[in-house]
């Protein structure tokens, strides 16, 4: 016990150090390496059901757009716009789970694309409010009053490096919550045993709405951190290549512990970095890397410390 909370201690001074110890290219990296932990940790949210969705990153866009238009065109701050478009994307989420789960497995897949594809149009289609192709542009930044000091800019990097670490450091407790719970054991018990579950009186169906909401809740809460982080948000960053990247980041890292799909966004964010000159190759380097996975570690590299352990395990006595 006192190890590992020695090892936490470390490791959350080296998170807190990290923005002044970095270049700013690289910190700009920290801050969307954030962003895209709380994209994955919510899409796990999802997975726990046995449900695999494409509309994530969509949902995405719908909290960076919501909070992006409510704060330019209605002057909310951020502490209002971004809880507000969470809200939207999770009543959005309610009301595409009357279709979307009328169907299972693969065709709930096609589906998800199928209803993320047609926001996407529409996003595209209507100039007004949305920007069409080219968006919504001049977003303004997270901003606090604080009393004896005025207003302070948070968009600056290493101030909006710190925001973000706490919005989603509070949006992983209160995943870590809801999975601990007995709402969280009842998503466990219906991916693996729905019909049983079903047989004992558990709807699941209202089960699997409740998790597409809040995955849908909290990536919309990444898409307003990314919205305002960067100033602009278009339809293109939220296109179907975009959704596989995610998919590929989970699938490598696992999804059977919080700390799978965390693992995956990390160590491919730093394969990013080594990969950027032969960016045409990424794909290509990006397929490669999810078949090696896929068949010697197919629960992801959340695995590999217990398989080294049985490696080197002494075998028994005879």
């Amino acid at each position: 016990m006192a190890r590992r909370s020695i090892g936490w201690s470390l490791l959350a001074a080296l998170v807190a150090a990290l923005p002044f110890l970095v270049r700013p290219y690289h910190l700009d990296i920290l801050i969307f390496l954030e962003i895209n932990i709380l994209v994955v940790a919510s899409y796990r949210l999802m997975t726990i059901t046995g449900e695999w969705s494409l509309a994530h990153v969509v949902l995405m866009g719908v909290g960076a757009y919501a909070s992006a238009l409510l704060a330019k065109r209605l002057g909310l701050p951020f502490w209002v716009s971004m809880p507000a478009a969470a809200l939207v994307a999770g009543v959005l989420a309610y009301v595409l789970s009357f279709p979307l789960f009328r169907m299972k497995g693969f065709y709930f897949l096609i589906g998800s694309f199928a209803a993320g594809e047609a926001i996407r149009l529409v996003w595209i289609r209507f100039q007004d409010p949305f920007g069409g192709p080219k968006g919504v542009t001049l977003i303004p930044p997270p901003e606090i009053d604080l009393p004896g000091l005025g207003t302070i800019d948070l968009g600056q990097p290493v101030r909006f490096y710190f925001l973000a670490l706490a919005v989603v450091g509070l949006c992983l407790w209160v995943m870590h919550r809801i999975e601990r719970s007995r709402i969280g054991l009842t998503l466990h018990a219906i991916h693996w045993r729905d019909i049983l579950a079903e047989s004992v009186g558990v709807d699941t169906r209202r089960y699997r709405t409740l998790a597409f909401i809040a995955a849908s809740f909290f990536v919309a809460v990444a898409g307003a951190l990314l919205a305002h982080y960067v100033g602009g948000v278009r339809p293109s960053q939220f296109a179907l290549h975009n959704m596989l990247y995610v998919l590929v980041w989970v699938i490598v890292g696992g999804t059977r512990t919080p700390f799978g799909p965390i693992v995956g966004v990390t160590l491919l964010t730093v394969v990013d970095e080594f990969i950027r000159e032969f960016e045409q190759y990424r794909p290509l380097i990006y397929g490669v890397i999810l078949i090696v996975t896929v068949r010697f570690l197919p629960t992801g590299l959340e695995s590999l410390p217990t398989r080294l352990r049985a490696l080197l395990r002494p075998p028994a006595a005879s």
